[in-house]
């Protein structure tokens, strides 16, 4: 019983295979190691938990049940040593834009754009031919 358990603890959450694709994608590394690949895969694991656990709080403390992005950043704000490498690859905060309300007829945000010449649009490709609209002319 007790080998069943640590056997279990032992084993990484992530793949493997995965882990050992993304360190080689640096240049400088040739080979990687089984047990080399064992402490960045656990590494990775109890980093990801911290900053999960973290970011929780951060929800927790803001009433919110859901973690978003707002939390994670300032997680990782006020955990100095995370700050300093993490902080400038999260994306920013997505700002709301005062925006007029558009008619929900159109079929996309650049549906009144005419597409620039030679090129069509993607729908053109899954209609059946029998449906092909007639080309567009520029004003």
């Amino acid at each position: 019983m007790a080998e069943e358990v640590k056997d279990n603890s032992m084993r990484p959450e992530f793949p493997t295979g995965r882990v050992k694709k993304i360190m080689k994608l640096d240049p400088e590394v040739q080979r990687v190691s089984s047990e080399a690949l064992f402490l960045v895969s656990c590494s990775t694991e109890l980093f990801l938990r911290l900053l999960a656990e973290k970011s929780a709080q951060v929800a927790i403390e803001k009433k919110r049940k859901i973690v978003k992005l707002e939390h994670l950043r300032i997680a990782v704000k006020r955990h100095q040593p995370t700050s300093d490498f993490l902080l400038d690859s999260l994306p920013l905060p997505a700002r709301p834009v005062d925006r007029p309300t558009k008619d929900r007829s159109q079929s996309g945000p650049d549906a009144d754009k005419l597409p620039p010449p030679g090129t069509r649009r993607i729908d053109h490709f899954f209609r059946k031919p029998e449906e092909a609209p007639e080309p567009r002319v520029e004003p």
